[in-house]
């Protein structure tokens, strides 16, 4: 964090600043595989989904979606979390009654009407006639409503999820939350190692809020405050701010192949570095990270392009470091 602390907007390597959504509308009538590599659809829980979703949800969430070819089990995850919390909300409407704005109720938040739309055939476990409250009817007429408005067989995946709640904002915090809900295989291969466990940490705050100078999960993180607790997870102990973070560490070649947990820096060159993210690995051959990017944003994951010198937004790629070499014997 120097400076602002915050990454530039714009479009970097035709992808853009919205990141998943942009890989969303690239791959938009891909086969519904590709669709759910993308968002971790075949995977097996990350660290992330598995200590945000109840066991017994989890297993629902990857039933119902298994009804909707190309409907990956994580973006019904994501939904189940930002609605409800996975039915765990106290909040009015999700047990019973309908919520603040009393218009939905349920764990999946459905309107009565958009609810009796979807909600049969009565699936296994479920309660007949279905329930609005029930979380077996209530997931099952999730995955047919996002179903029926585009995620059959991967064809607008963001469309079904627009159709689900009229929000761009909501489609972009859906899609970046599914993401880290899927275990990559190069997530899996770093599991237990310092990297590993940064990368799950630090993908468990997504959709936490930037805040400048903030350290705090569940409060709020900036660039810099996200990375040096995401590494004091793993046991090691960063500087504060991201040219510090530079500055002290391990710098890679730039032929070195990346690994999950090294940290990418930009800015206006080595003196001049305003922002740092976490490397999580690739999809369809892009370099993720996740970072607190920037005011009015969340923790998030987002592409870049993983070139020594590259452009993006007004920044460059600055370089890489590894923070587990920096405190190796």
């Amino acid at each position: 964090m120097t400076g602002s602390g915050e990454s530039s907007l714009g479009r970097h390597l035709a992808i853009g600043a919205t990141g998943l959504v942009a890989l969303v509308v690239l791959c938009a009538g891909a086969a519904g595989a590709g669709i759910a590599s993308i968002f971790g659809g075949g995977s097996p829980p990350s660290a992330a989904a598995a200590g945000a979703i109840p066991p017994a949800m989890l297993v629902l969430y990857q039933q119902a979606a298994a009804t909707c070819p190309g409907l990956p089990w994580t973006v019904l995850a994501a939904i189940g979390t930002i609605e409800s919390n996975n039915g765990q909300s106290t909040a009015p409407g999700v047990r019973s009654g309908v919520n603040f704005a009393r218009v939905a109720s349920g764990p999946m938040q459905f309107e009565e009407a958009t609810f009796a739309a979807y909600d049969t055939p009565v699936p296994p476990g479920g309660v007949s006639p279905p329930d609005i409250y029930d979380p077996v009817d209530a997931v099952y007429a999730a995955a047919r409503m996002l179903c029926a408005n585009g995620a059959r067989n991967g064809a607008n995946l963001s469309a079904a999820v627009f159709a689900y709640n009229h929000s761009q904002t909501y489609v972009n915090e859906v899609l970046s939350l599914a993401q880290t809900y899927g275990q990559t295989q190069t997530q899996t291969v770093a599991a237990g190692t310092a990297g590993g466990i940064a990368v799950d940490w630090a993908l468990a705050q997504v959709g936490t809020p930037y805040i400048w100078g903030g350290e705090t999960p569940g409060v709020g993180f900036d660039c810099s405050g996200l990375v040096q607790a995401a590494y004091r997870a793993a046991g090691i102990t960063l500087p504060r701010v991201a040219q510090d973070q530079y500055d002290a560490g391990q710098q890679l070649q730039p032929s070195a192949p990346l690994e999950p947990g090294d940290l990418v820096f930009f800015g206006g060159g080595t003196e001049n570095v305003s922002h740092v993210g976490i490397y999580v690995g690739t999809q369809g051959g892009q370099a993720i990270m996740v970072d607190a990017p920037h005011t009015g944003a969340h923790v998030r994951t987002e592409p870049f392009p993983a070139t020594i010198g590259a452009q993006w937004g007004a920044d460059v790629v600055v370089g890489f470091t590894d923070p587990a070499l920096t405190v190796a014997p």
